[in-house]
């Protein structure tokens, strides 16, 4: 994790006078037998670094516990509030606005971290300040540039999309065995009553033995593409 956690010092950032900033937030739960509870964590921070480092934003460390509530009671798995959340998002805008960066986008690892869209859209009543990174019709378009087999449906939770990022950019996360943990639950009406127990029993809900380092990099390289739009409504100068 160390080369996906910035190192930049104080003068780095004074030098680099960025207007954006990149924030991950993953998350601590189960991901099946064979891939670690830091997954999301893992992922956000892949994404964070490379549009970070791509377009000269400012790269903040992550948020590693979050809503993970339908998670429970699989072992391993941590949450914090919704309110929680909210109130450390929310902290760290106002806080980079502060010091001069008032521009964030929000690299978002996990599904259920639904009350991200309600601080985003907060925060932009009085103009466009903070974006939600990758939004459904980028991870849409990635999904298509890196020709992935399965449809978004049915590649929920440690699939061949989370899959192919860990094999590209951190293979030694994947553990042995993972492409054994295929299991196919594309219709989950009651997900926020029943949570994850009720669609699986060995965490995975995805075909993670379709996925590929190729396809993971395919993935993180048309998300740099695709975030252009969002920093050119945030700073139109980082999205040059």
């Amino acid at each position: 994790m160390d080369a996906l956690i910035t190192q930049a010092t104080s003068g780095d950032e004074r030098h680099r006078g960025p207007a954006v900033a990149v924030l991950p937030v993953g998350s601590f739960e189960q991901h099946g037998d064979h891939l670690p509870l830091i997954t999301d964590t893992a992922i956000a921070c892949l994404i964070a670094r490379r549009i970070a480092d791509d377009h000269g934003l400012f790269l903040l460390p992550p948020i590693t516990v979050s809503c993970s509530h339908e998670h429970a009671p699989m072992a391993g798995t941590v949450s914090i509030s919704a309110a929680t959340l909210y109130a450390m998002v929310n902290d760290i805008w106002r806080s980079l606005e502060a010091s001069g960066t008032p521009g964030l986008i929000i690299v978002n690892g996990h599904g259920g971290n639904y009350v991200l869209a309600n601080v985003v859209q907060e925060i932009n009543t009085t103009g466009p300040r903070v974006a939600l990174f990758p939004a459904h019709e980028d991870r849409a378009q990635a999904r298509t540039d890196a020709a992935l087999e399965s449809s978004s449906a049915e590649d929920m939770h440690g699939g061949e999309f989370e899959v192919s990022l860990l094999l590209h950019g951190a293979p030694h996360l994947v553990r042995e065995g993972v492409e054994g943990d295929d299991h196919s639950a594309p219709n989950r009406p009651h997900l926020l009553t029943v949570g994850m127990a009720g669609y699986t029993t060995n965490g995975i809900i995805g075909q993670p033995s379709l996925a590929s380092a190729t396809k993971g990099k395919a993935i993180l390289d048309s998300f740099s593409r695709s975030v252009k739009a969002h920093l050119a409504l945030i700073d139109p100068v980082a999205a040059d």
